[in-house]
């Protein structure tokens, strides 16, 4: 896998897009964004990747968004399924790894500089102490990074799925309307794009609010915008709950060295975030505020942080 004159296929494979590039000589080349739904099979979109770029890789390195066993991964919010040996025998090569994409985005953490990161109000790390990562996008994903003595060790977890918790009255009937509609009513159904159209679609019911079918993408621009009250409502309920959430995983795992928020929705909305009670609802743990207010809460604006998780590894020997 550092075969120096060979190329490295990294790719980071979400529900949404599949993104690409090849390692060289301890250097990312481009990344290359190809839509999900353009291709029936996850070897289709390498096989069009890496005839357009002209190479043939030594090795591959995948972070899929899913739960990985033993190589292969069935993707939770996609048809594809990403499979090891299936890659191997299809591009001829001996050594080909799958990963979580959020084992991948905790790789990061370390090598992250502070201009790829947006803060979320104050606190300080503490050195040597676990970081956290979380992120909404076509799903949740979770993972944590602990520093050892000896080598660092990443928890890669399912923990977007784990059961959405109320903190008001208000939030317990929107709840209340995804348990009847999904039976269990996972984090991962409010903290995502279709999560965030979740919130929608409650709320307009719950108030009785004749409003049209929006995406995530449009209720996002609305709800910025101030231009349609359901939408403001239901942003602002993503953002609110996201604190939350991270704030869980920040005491689930002691994560005094930092919690970042990644994905694919933080990111467009920084200012946003900033100005609502993410921050707020993160510290509110009540006997622990203290607590709360001492750990960092980033968002990761580096666009490719993936990439560099990828590289980390690779470096590490895997």
């Amino acid at each position: 896998m550092t075969d120096p004159a060979g190329q490295i296929l990294l790719a980071d494979i979400g529900g949404t897009n599949a993104r690409f590039a090849l390692l060289r000589q301890a250097e990312i080349g481009p990344v290359h964004t190809l839509p999900v739904a353009d291709y029936p099979r996850f070897t289709d979109a390498v096989t069009a990747f890496l005839q357009s770029q002209g190479v043939e890789p030594t090795g591959a390195v995948l972070a899929v968004a899913g739960l990985v066993e033993d190589g292969r991964a069935v993707m939770t919010n996609s048809p594809w399924v990403v499979d090891a040996a299936e890659l191997q025998r299809a591009l001829g090569i001996s050594a080909v790894h799958v990963i979580n994409d959020f084992e991948a985005t905790a790789w990061s953490l370390p090598a992250l500089k502070p201009d790829d990161v947006a803060a979320m109000g104050g606190g300080r790390a503490v050195p040597a102490a676990p970081m956290v990562v979380l992120g909404p996008g076509t799903g949740l994903g979770l993972a944590c990074h602990v520093p050892q003595a000896q080598a660092p060790v990443v928890l890669a977890t399912e923990g977007g799925h784990v059961t959405l918790a109320a903190s008001s009255t208000r939030e317990a009937a929107v709840i209340e309307w995804l348990r009847a509609r999904f039976g269990h009513a996972s984090a991962e159904r409010a903290l995502s794009g279709p999560g965030l159209e979740n919130l929608y679609r409650a709320i307009a019911a719950l108030d009785g609010a004749g409003v049209p079918e929006r995406d995530a993408t449009a209720i996002t621009q609305a709800g910025v915008a101030g231009t349609c009250p359901v939408c403001r409502a239901a942003l602002d309920m993503f953002c609110a709950l996201l604190g939350t959430f991270a704030g869980n995983a920040a005491l689930s795992f002691g994560a005094r060295g930092g919690v970042f928020i990644a994905g694919g929705i933080a990111p467009r909305i920084v200012d946003y975030l900033t100005k609502s009670e993410l921050r707020a609802r993160f510290d509110a743990k009540g006997r622990f505020l203290n607590y709360m207010q001492t750990i960092p809460l980033n968002v990761i604006v580096h666009p490719d942080y993936a990439f560099i998780g990828l590289k980390s590894l690779i470096e590490r020997g895997l």
